[in-house]
């Protein structure tokens, strides 16, 4: 039995006289028979908790950022009313700090033999899957001064899926797609293409596409166009090791290259190519292969939520030979990962040649913007020291970067804001020179 705050206040007012004889509750209400007999009639009264039954429906997922509604249906088998506190209980990043017990907690009244739906809205703060914990149920009687209490286990989950931030520059790269695949004026010329037709000769146009034999027999210069090849194979490869969980502003490095490839891959799609997923640091975290243009992106979505940086070294062994029985003809690898000099100069390197004598490879990394800031510090003794540092950060990088690309690599480094759309411009000018 649980006693209620205005049940403490009663038995306090009616023992008073006799509190000092009595110090606890139980000998308070020992000496007030009448509040004893309403305290235990007012318990008989409220409805059972345990014989309560709940189902759940409503989302099953949603984007970091939004909001979710979980209902929870509540029946009450019983003859009796339910009045009710009820608290639907989440993990903590279920809601933004602060709102726990306000989204959490409802008060409800079920009559005998009915049921009713509460909503409890879900704002999750980090992507995985959330799962509901335990629903309390506290049950009063009419007066108010006894209640029955009980916990029940109702499953349900919840996916909380990665934001997608830079969906907002896939109109402006559709609409330079569209130029290169020929579908407006503008075509261009690429190694490996397919012939589309021919057109008049602009100052900037290179000289090895003009088509003498259609020259000669025009007053023109004629330049043959080409539109850029399909169903080109990319893989996307994250890696999830312990560089990727070093946070870059607000988000780990994980989430910004996740949002990168999730851009590359709607770009790509949309341009006709297959786009296959992987995920690795010692083993394979999460996989996408197979996966037909409409299915795809909904898919990558769902495998990259649940994933999280494991804080272990990379296996580069692993991860290129992985990586080279997922991509069995030629390919773009296109891999996600830090330049930091260490990881790439013992690990990468000497594995390289391997990917770059098959595929064409590209490296995309994710800058610290607040490196870049400090390096334009000045003022104070702390300021220029900080200054030196960050200089000298970046210098590696530049020379990590200049390594990969003398090996053939295109190198991609840009802050979380900027990285997305990098990524796509330097797919979009592999596409166009026809190295794909």
């Amino acid at each position: 039995m649980a006693l209620t705050g205005r049940t403490a206040l009663l038995a306090a007012l009616g023992s008073l006289p006799v509190g000092i004889l009595a110090p606890s509750w139980t000998g308070m209400l020992a000496v007030n028979a009448p509040l004893s007999l309403a305290i235990l009639c007012d318990y008989a009264l409220a409805a059972p908790v345990r014989t309560l039954r709940f189902t759940r429906s409503g989302d099953a997922s949603v984007r970091l950022g939004d909001g979710a509604e979980v209902h929870l249906t509540v029946s009450n088998p019983s003859g009796r009313p339910l009045r009710a506190h009820l608290r639907d209980a989440w993990p903590p990043s279920s809601w933004i700090t602060g709102t726990e017990q306000a989204a959490s907690r409802h008060k409800l009244t079920v009559p005998a033999g009915e049921r009713r739906r509460i909503t409890t809205i879900l704002r999750p703060t980090r992507r995985g899957d959330r799962q509901a914990e335990r629903v309390t149920v506290r049950s009063y009687g009419p007066l108010g001064l006894a209640a029955r209490q009980s916990n029940h286990q109702v499953p349900w989950t919840v996916r909380v899926l990665p934001p997608f931030t830079s969906r907002k520059h896939l109109p402006s790269r559709l609409a330079r797609l569209r130029e290169l695949d020929g579908r407006t004026s503008v075509l261009i010329r690429g190694q490996g293409t397919e012939f589309d037709s021919l057109r008049d000769y602009v100052p900037g146009d290179d000289t090895r596409s003009i088509d003498w034999r259609a020259t000669a027999r025009q007053t023109t210069v004629a330049v043959r166009t080409w539109r850029p090849e399909r169903d080109r194979h990319i893989l996307v490869v994250l890696d999830t090791g312990r560089t990727s969980a070093g946070r870059v502003g607000d988000v780990p490095r994980l989430d910004a290259a996740m949002d990168a490839a999730l851009l590359l891959t709607a770009l790509a799609a949309r341009a006709g190519d297959r786009v296959d997923l992987l995920a690795y640091d010692r083993r394979i975290r999460a996989q996408v292969q197979g996966r037909s243009a409409g299915d795809l992106l909904p898919a990558l979505v769902n495998a990259l939520a649940p994933l999280e940086p494991e804080l272990v070294e990379t296996d580069a062994r692993g991860l290129t030979a992985t990586a080279l029985g997922c991509a069995p003809r030629r390919s773009l690898i296109v891999l996600l990962t830090s330049l930091d000099a260490a990881p790439i100069e013992e690990g990468l390197l000497p594995v390289l040649p391997q990917l770059t004598q098959r595929h064409t490879v590209l490296v995309a990394s994710v800058a610290d913007p607040h490196v870049q800031q400090m390096s334009t510090c000045r003022g104070t003794i702390e300021a220029v020291y900080d200054a030196a540092a960050a200089t000298q950060a970046q210098a590696q990088r530049r020379r990590t970067a200049e390594q990969l690309q003398r090996h053939g690599v295109t190198v991609v480094d840009a802050t979380p804001d900027n990285l997305a759309p990098a990524l796509a411009d330097a797919y979009l000018a592999l596409k166009a020179a026809g190295r794909l």
